[in-house]
């Protein structure tokens, strides 16, 4: 056999261990299919109390002050429930008030960013000790905006890249269940 045929025949068989090599890997990303991953309440409360306390002035009427957040699960479902002290005062006026904001608010996947965020909150309760009726609603007004500024699209938890590799393939989260002290991600192969 000559050298260029043996170069040949090597250069084939060099083609045809890479090729059996990434099919292999391909069909190990098939076979490990979708898992989840378990984040427990501790470490999305961790995540939340990182970006508080929030301090805000709305519409140039109302100096907010949004602190000691507390997260809750609302199990089987993709929403959860943030609760926190409020602290409103007009920069006009010698006068504060304080009371709570409970709000709630979609959890979703963003694969791109690998991280669960908040979005579409919704304020649920505003109540500010000692206004009366007219006043709370306005508050309410207030803090919706404020929501819609604050709230939308913060990350509850942010992934490692070691969080979505798993026996040499990489995953993306595609699905978020809650549990009443968890969230379940359902990740799959990366395509």
């Amino acid at each position: 056999m000559s050298i260029h045929h043996r170069g040949i025949c090597l250069r084939l068989r060099n083609g045809a261990a890479i090729a059996l090599a990434c099919a292999a890997l391909a069909s190990c990303a098939s076979l490990v299919g979708q898992r989840q991953i378990e984040i427990p309440l501790d470490k999305l409360q961790a995540g939340i109390d990182r970006r508080f306390p929030v301090d805000d002035r709305v519409l140039e009427l109302f100096d907010i002050r949004l602190s000691r957040p507390q997260l809750m699960l609302r199990a089987g479902s993709d929403r959860v429930a943030l609760r926190m002290a409020a602290y409103v005062a007009p920069p006009f006026l010698r006068q504060s008030w304080r009371g709570s904001l409970a709000l709630s608010g979609r959890l979703v996947v963003d694969a791109a960013r690998g991280a669960v965020l908040i979005t579409e909150p919704r304020v649920d309760t505003f109540a500010i000790d000692g206004v009366d009726e007219a006043r709370q609603r306005q508050f309410g007004r207030v803090a919706n905006v404020l929501m819609n500024k604050v709230i939308r699209d913060v990350p509850v938890y942010s992934f490692r890249m070691d969080d979505l590799r798993y026996a040499g393939v990489q995953f993306v989260p595609t699905r978020i269940t809650a549990t009443a002290d968890a969230l379940l991600v359902t990740v799959e192969p990366a395509r």
